[in-house]
């Protein structure tokens, strides 16, 4: 099946380049040149990934993101920033953007940047049998190579980067692991970010997986050292 990319920027160059070489690279490509031509778009068409431009006219890159996210639309995204719009990119990935790429940017970097993203979220061949890697945990159950989570039997509407924390953490249970290990693990030792980003997509987990994220019971941070993830004492007894 072919992957479907929306591009999203509101200078024509920009967006006639990267649909381009994205169709170069065999995927098929849609273009908005707004946030709500965005939005309307995603909302309506199924979409293997979002390149979005941070200023956009009307609804900004970062508005379009907390909609999405808002109507558990976990499609992958990365944004497109401004070389000095270091806050942007930090409130980016706190609303749920999956990676970023800083403009100016060669067209080699961001495809390298969008076969990282789709390789996280790349769904197995169903001919294929898998190795069945499934990890349960209290009324957790994440199947690692199928790319999936749940709840107490619900299924979880993850990000990639959210299931790629969580898949990290839920094989080393009970264990105190520091924000720099999570950040070399899921984003890669080079990747050029910082740890805040982790407490982020922390912060994203707990909304989803506690029933108050406010006092996390299994999300557990271990101040001075990073975080936890472990049952509740009435959990374990049981």
């Amino acid at each position: 099946m072919t992957t479907r990319i929306l591009v999203v920027d509101d200078e024509s160059t920009i967006r006639t380049l990267i649909e381009y070489n994205l169709t170069q690279e065999g995927f098929t490509v849609d273009t908005a040149e707004d946030g709500d031509e965005a939005l309307a778009k995603a909302e309506h068409a199924e979409y293997d990934l979002i390149l979005l431009d941070l200023m956009l006219p009307g609804k900004d890159g970062l508005a379009v993101t907390k909609t999405l996210r808002q109507e558990k639309n976990a499609t992958p995204i990365i944004m497109l920033t401004a070389k000095d719009s270091e806050t942007d990119k930090i409130v980016g990935l706190e609303l749920g953007a999956d990676d970023y790429v800083t403009k100016p940017f060669s067209v080699k970097e961001l495809l390298a940047r969008i076969h990282a993203v789709l390789r996280r979220v790349e769904v197995p061949d169903q001919n294929v049998a898998a190795e069945g890697h499934i990890v349960h945990f209290g009324p957790l159950t994440v199947d690692i190579d199928g790319l999936q989570a749940s709840l107490n039997g619900a299924p979880l509407t993850l990000t990639p980067k959210e299931f790629d924390v969580l898949a990290y953490l839920v094989q080393r249970p009970n264990r105190v692991i520091s924000r720099e290990h999570i950040l070399d693990a899921v984003w890669g030792v080079d990747y050029p970010t910082e740890t805040r980003t982790v407490d982020m997509q922390i912060s994203h987990l707990r909304e989803k997986i506690e029933p108050n994220p406010k006092d996390p019971q299994y999300l557990q941070t271990i101040r001075g050292f990073g975080y936890k993830l472990t049952l509740p004492t009435s959990e374990v007894s049981e």
